[in-house]
């Protein structure tokens, strides 16, 4: 009987981790898609304006300035959203990981 048991509390340990690291998936993915949302957004305002500036340049140079402005922007823009996304990521991992940690800690001693 003492098997059983003892099963039981395994089995319902495991639903718990696996319960919680859902949770925190389902958080970091929202997190994840609401953040790609506000990026792709913000590029494509950015992306007309810059689109309306350049059809109301009066000449070329002007042009190639308000062309090189944007591209600098939007490159910057990209690498700081780039690290942003990654950080959510490596938290996203994290975070499914935590509910596991004590469990695999007890089975490997």
């Amino acid at each position: 009987m003492k098997s059983f048991e003892d099963a039981n509390k395994v089995g319902k340990e495991m639903m718990d981790h696996s319960l919680k690291s859902y949770a925190a998936m389902t958080q970091g993915i929202q997190a994840i898609a609401s953040e790609a949302t506000d990026y792709s957004k913000k590029s494509y305002e950015d992306g007309v304006a810059a689109f309306e500036k350049l059809a109301a340049a009066k000449s070329i140079e002007k042009a190639m300035e308000l062309q090189t402005d944007y591209m600098k922007t939007a490159y910057e823009s990209f690498v700081a959203q780039s690290t942003k996304m990654s950080e959510l990521y490596a938290d996203l991992a994290k975070e499914a990981y935590k509910p596991y940690e004590t469990a695999v800690a007890s089975v490997t001693k």
